[in-house]
């Protein structure tokens, strides 16, 4: 089998060369396209720390060493929730704020210029594909 004939080798390698991009800007505030994204899914009102892996797919040991990182930082503070004190509500300080603005720049930009080179039916097309194999994978049974 080619590579180049294979699906997974064409999300791979374009989500390489988007990783590296995000990752080159992210570098010139002193971060990473994973800090980035992950302040970018922090809730303005606080997220559950619990429900970022998920909503980020993200295993916990990735997330963790990120949370520790962006909180000594000074990206993130944790503080219990009001309502239940053993949840606690990762929210963004003031400097968090101004990176997810930064970062929430980027990716507006990014698809802008992915929008401007791409027909918008092809796009249409393109979301259509990828779902499906998203929900082919959430089936879990590929290789049964």
């Amino acid at each position: 089998m080619i590579p180049e004939e294979t699906i997974d080798f064409h999300i791979r390698w374009a989500w390489a060369k988007m990783s590296k991009a995000y990752n080159v800007e992210a570098s010139k505030k002193g971060g990473t396209m994973a800090m980035a994204f992950l302040l970018l899914n922090i809730d303005k009102e606080g997220t559950p720390a619990t429900s970022l892996g998920p909503k980020m797919g993200m295993e916990p040991t990735s997330l963790t060493r990120i949370l520790k990182t962006l909180e000594a930082d000074g990206y993130i503070e944790r503080k219990p929730a009001k309502n239940d004190g053993r949840k606690v509500l990762v929210t963004l300080t003031q400097k968090g704020k101004n990176y997810r603005d930064v970062s929430k720049q980027k990716v507006i930009q990014m698809n802008e210029r992915m929008r401007s080179a791409i027909p918008e039916n092809k796009l249409n097309t393109f979301f259509e594909v990828i779902q499906t194999i998203n929900k082919e994978l959430d089936k879990n049974n590929i290789f049964s």
